[in-house]
């Protein structure tokens, strides 16, 4: 049977039960406004307790056991299951195909590998590596542009290759 396709947020919702056994309630905390997730993706409630179900019908996290809520039902502790964390290191480790997948992927990724306290170097590296050929075709100075679209993809690429050199300064020492 062939796993299935997780979204960006049931992978992130994945990333964030990897960091121990938790509730939906506190997932979907994680995800709020001004948090350091919230910061990439803001994700509501109750896309966070859709998710944990499907990672939990997918065998990728698994109940642990329940416990009384503060001021409502007993709340459902999760742990991801060895297939879940191999899923997840699959995903953290596969950089991004576009360019335009660096904003919300990308962030989520490093901002998950950051959580755990594992260095990201290595995925910034493989994600340069892999936009290099997209930033090399779109950095050609000497061909004038009058396109609106081409001009946005020639400076948001020009921006991405020097976030991930500016990243990998960041990490490269740490």
């Amino acid at each position: 049977m062939e796993p299935p396709t997780l979204s960006t947020t049931e992978h992130a919702v994945l990333g964030v039960l990897a960091q121990g056994p938790s509730h939906g309630f506190a997932v979907s905390k994680t995800f709020a406004t001004g948090t350091e997730l919230g910061r990439v993706l803001t994700v509501r409630r109750p896309l966070v307790y859709r998710a944990l179900d499907r990672l939990v019908d997918a065998g990728l996290a698994r109940p642990l056991h329940t416990e009384k809520g503060d001021a409502g039902p007993q709340r459902v502790v999760l742990e991801v299951t060895d297939r879940g964390r191999r899923r997840l290191r699959d995903w953290l480790s596969t950089p991004v195909t576009h360019v335009r997948d660096l904003r919300i992927e990308f962030l989520l990724k490093l901002a998950v590998i950051t959580m755990g306290g594992d260095s990201p170097i290595e995925l910034i590296r493989l994600q340069r590596a892999t936009l290099e050929p997209t930033l090399s075709a779109l950095d050609e100075p000497d061909t004038p542009v009058t396109d609106h679209v081409e001009l946005w993809r020639r400076h948001n690429a020009a921006a991405a290759g020097a976030y991930l050199d500016h990243l990998e300064l960041i990490y490269r020492d740490r």
